[in-house]
């Protein structure tokens, strides 16, 4: 297990996990959050992106060949490391909005860092991990700038990541999102990339 989480740079993704944390705590001070709970919603929607891009880039493998070839399968190793990266994650981003209102609180932190987290792990098996950030910040970037004053059930839904964290319609999608991508990866591990010429 070792020598695969170093395969995978995974302590490197801790460190990088750790400095997100340390930002999304610099921003939620720096946004004088306790003036409004809105004014959390940046660090609630962009935390857990930033998160999941880390961990989207930890799925890369440059052992691809000998993955698949291997004598034991792989999908009890890649969903421990899905797994405890993205708790890992959750557990410390929402640390960044504890103290505060529940609307964006806690609660909407770690339902974001599953969605992403999610979103992500499907796009490492469809693009490769390098690329698996980006489906991810599309859509989160879309529902941050285009979302704002609309209202209804399907917003809800389908802009779950800027929604108060009570919302059961975002949870749905979110979870949602994370049991199918992290499925998906489990079963099949990252799309391999080329090398290139």
């Amino acid at each position: 297990m070792l020598l695969y989480a170093r395969s995978r740079t995974v302590p490197r993704a801790l460190a990088v996990l750790l400095a997100t944390t340390g930002l999304a705590l610099w921003a939620v001070h720096g946004l004088d959050a306790y003036l409004g709970p809105d004014r959390r919603v940046p660090v609630v929607a962009l935390a857990p992106l930033f998160a999941s891009a880390v961990i989207g880039s930890s799925l890369h493998t440059a052992s691809d060949e000998l993955d698949r070839t291997a004598a034991r399968p792989w999908w009890q190793r890649r969903l421990v490391h899905l797994l405890a990266l993205t708790a890992l994650a959750a557990a410390l981003l929402s640390v960044a909005v504890l103290g505060h209102a529940s609307v964006f609180g806690p609660s909407a932190m770690i339902r974001n860092t599953l969605g992403c987290t999610g979103v992500t792990a499907a796009a490492a098996t469809v693009l490769g991990a390098r690329l698996s950030w980006l489906p991810a910040f599309g859509y989160v970037s879309a529902v941050y700038l285009g979302s704002a004053g609309t209202h209804g059930r399907a917003v809800t839904v389908l802009a779950w990541p800027v929604q108060p964290g009570g919302e059961t319609g975002a949870w749905a999608m979110a979870l949602g999102a994370f049991v199918v991508g992290g499925a998906l990866y489990v079963v099949r591990g990252a799309r391999a990339e080329g090398t290139g010429a």
